[in-house]
């Protein structure tokens, strides 16, 4: 298992996940790491043609079961279809997808059109994300639009 996540320690025997696309409920039996990823054992899973059917799938844990982030940090699906607004007041479009770069995340809002706008995950840009209300405010610096 590849691992997406920044909790990996979560991922211990006894755990409820969903996995693949029609979230199949399975409990962790065991896990131990192989390279940059881990060997997960399910409950019921015996042989390897078993487990061959669960190879590449995504697995998932209930969003209730995660962990507490920081102030000012938010999880992934916590941002997608947020309304972006410009601090000049101009309705930017919807936040569709955040790519992971490396150096800071990059979010992708698309406006009513179909266009897509790249803006940098870094303070500077990104003033201010009202979960409650589904808006992000942002300051679209020189060269971005």
């Amino acid at each position: 298992m590849d691992i997406h996540t920044d909790f990996p320690e979560r991922l211990k025997p006894g755990l409820k996940v969903f996995v693949g696309p029609k979230y199949n409920p399975m409990v962790i039996a065991s896990r131990r790491g192989h390279a940059a990823g881990l060997l997960v054992r399910m409950r019921g899973v015996k042989t390897p043609e078993q487990a061959g059917v669960y190879r590449n799938l995504w697995v998932f844990v209930p969003t209730a079961d995660r962990p507490t982030l920081p102030d000012g940090e938010y999880y992934h699906h916590q941002l997608l279809g947020l309304e972006v607004h410009s601090d000049g007041g101009q309705i930017l479009g919807t936040l569709i997808e955040v790519l992971e770069t490396g150096a800071n995340d990059v979010y992708v809002i698309s406006d009513v059109q179909g266009k897509e706008l790249l803006l940098p995950a870094i303070p500077e840009v990104i003033l201010e994300v009202d979960l409650e209300q589904g808006r992000m405010l942002v300051h679209l610096m020189e060269g971005l639009v």
